[in-house]
């Protein structure tokens, strides 16, 4: 069966975009490599045509989310970044949003931190930057993203809903009053 020039180029996306959907739901170790291309059906054996490890297909998507996060909030206010950030919809549907709470644990435990996450929460702090004022931008920016980060981790962990919806709002409240002027939020 003769394939489109571009069918390859094609396989080799959607190999990075339903990883990087499985990585940001169910964490890298979590994904093994034969489901993912079985749910794509594709073969485990073909996977080795597109990467050399498993270790490159998590650098790609988790660069390929990085990419995605930042287009979705490149147009935000800090006040609707965070509103988003610590919304409901974000807390049900991980594979669809940052991967820092998933996966930053994971990938600082495995004793090669990914370059790629450095890169990731840089871009956050950056955003984040742009929307303070003020001396202390920098180091405010560090706390805002990880309040963010781990409202919506422990959001997620626990099983009372009326606690995690008091985490994420909560934390979106204080640190929206905070943090932007009352025209911005």
């Amino acid at each position: 069966m003769r394939y489109s020039e571009d069918h390859k180029a094609q396989t080799h996306q959607r190999i990075i975009e339903e990883a990087a959907r499985l990585f940001r739901r169910d964490g890298v170790g979590a994904t093994g490599l034969q489901p993912l291309m079985k749910t794509l059906g594709l073969t485990h054996g073909g996977f080795y045509a597109h990467f050399k490890s498993k270790d490159e297909l998590v650098e790609t998507a988790l660069r390929h989310s990085a990419e995605q996060l930042a287009a979705a909030s490149s147009e935000l206010s800090l006040a609707g970044l965070i509103k988003g950030y610590l919304s409901s919809a974000h807390r049900a549907n991980p594979g669809e949003g940052c991967p820092l709470p998933t996966i930053s644990a994971e990938l600082g435990q495995r004793g090669a931190p990914s370059t790629t996450t450095d890169e990731l929460i840089r871009d956050r702090l950056s955003t984040i930057e742009a929307g303070l004022h003020g001396e202390q931008a920098d180091e405010q920016s560090v706390l805002i993203l990880s309040a963010m980060v781990g409202a919506l981790l422990l959001s997620r962990s626990v099983s009372d809903p009326e606690l995690s919806d008091h985490l994420l709002k909560t934390t979106r409240r204080l640190l929206i009053e905070q943090n932007t002027s009352p025209n911005t939020a």
